[in-house]
């Protein structure tokens, strides 16, 4: 039996739920994180014929860390009597606080990349053979994949796709991102690169991970009761951009160029543990890996950025842990019903019993139907460990 009993204690949850909301605007790591400068330290690293390490700035803080990491643990979690509900909150508030001293030392070198293991962790050894088994797959005679859209013909391609979910998000235009497109959470905003040439295959993959994926999980957590479902669980990153990519799958938009690139990152991740600088992990990649100079300079500014950056090893261990969850046909609903994590499931359970969370208002359409062709995927997504 559930250990709320009380309207005063729904009140304590919803108190400090609010309390916690009102702390976390400011924080969105993707604010801080993308350089202001990467097209100048990408045209310096070339003419060095890759030997020179990129020096890039950084936008500036706009909240003071102090006074939150104190406002936080402020927090006086002793008046939730659940404990399931009570540990929750805890976790996010040691989550955020981790957050906020990853952006306070970006760009200061270890210190970051330190917070950033903190935070996001680092690969395994069966992550690393699961990439490196993926890279051992080519990906010839993929169509579609040649870039040839601009980022006007992009916008209209993705308002066009989003008139299939009943909701309204910004869209931006910007210089100064690491990504093709990106989601900003607390602003509802989907973020496009301007000099970004986008192929026909990346439009469809952008679309279902962005749009289907990031939107929906950002749409459903502000329709929830509880703002935690929105402002994101704790290790929320896996779990979501292992949806994101499950539903490339499921649109039959995911190849093996794409597979191949998750992995790539997974290398490069790998290889600042290592001690590796940005020209070591840019000469693996191009060097070793033979992967084309563009993309490999794409995906070791990914890592490199802020000081060691090791997010993006998380999409392909989120995609294995989706991949196999649905295999066992088990509610992907749950999942998508804000910003939250595979492993606070029975959490999730309990805050839907008590009335603290609801299904999800939007659902990922691409989770309908499988519309995959390419058994080569099959076969490995089944054989990663």
């Amino acid at each position: 039996m559930p250990s709320i009993k009380t309207t005063q204690e729904f009140h304590e949850v919803f108190d400090i739920d609010s309390n916690l909301n009102r702390l976390v605007k400011n924080i969105e790591l993707l604010n801080y994180i993308n350089p202001l400068n990467i097209s100048a330290e990408k045209k310096k690293f070339f003419s060095a014929k890759y030997n020179y390490e990129p020096e890039f700035k950084y936008p500036k803080i706009k909240f003071n860390g102090y006074k939150l990491h104190r406002l936080f643990f402020s927090q006086r979690l002793e008046r939730i009597e659940d404990e399931d509900i009570r540990q929750l909150y805890e976790d996010i508030i040691y989550e955020y606080s981790g957050l906020i001293e990853c952006i306070e030392t970006i760009g200061k070198g270890k210190k970051f990349y330190y917070n950033s293991l903190k935070s996001f962790g680092t690969p395994t050894e069966r992550d690393i053979e699961n990439a490196k088994f993926i890279l051992r797959f080519d990906d010839v005679d993929e169509a579609d994949l040649e870039p040839i859209h601009d980022v006007l013909y992009a916008r209209d391609y993705f308002e066009n796709y989003s008139k299939r979910y009943d909701f309204r998000y910004n869209l931006k235009i910007s210089n100064n991102i690491s990504a093709a497109a990106m989601v900003l959470n607390n602003t509802q905003t989907l973020v496009l690169r301007k000099n970004h040439k986008y192929s026909n295959n990346q439009l469809k993959v952008l679309a279902n991970h962005e749009i289907g994926v990031h939107l929906v999980t950002t749409f459903n957590g502000l329709s929830q009761p509880l703002k935690v479902f929105s402002n994101g669980f704790p290790n929320n990153v896996e779990t979501q951009e292992g949806l994101a990519v499950y539903s490339e799958y499921m649109s039959g938009s995911l190849t093996m160029y794409r597979l191949r690139e998750l992995a790539f990152r997974v290398i490069a991740v790998d290889s600042l543990s290592k001690g590796y600088g940005f020209s070591d992990t840019f000469n693996l990649l191009n060097g070793q890996y033979k992967l084309e100079r563009h993309k490999a300079f794409s995906i070791t500014q990914r890592v490199h950025r802020g000081g060691g950056f090791t997010k993006d090893f998380l999409y392909l261990t989120g995609l294995r842990n989706v991949y196999q969850y649905a295999k066992q046909n088990k509610d992907l609903g749950k999942l998508i019903m804000g910003k939250v994590c595979m492993s606070y499931l029975p959490t999730i359970d309990k805050l839907i019993d008590l009335g603290l969370a609801i299904p999800p208002k939007y659902y990922t359409d691409a989770y309908e139907t499988n519309s995959n062709t390419n058994s080569k995927l099959d076969f490995i997504l089944d054989g990663l460990k």
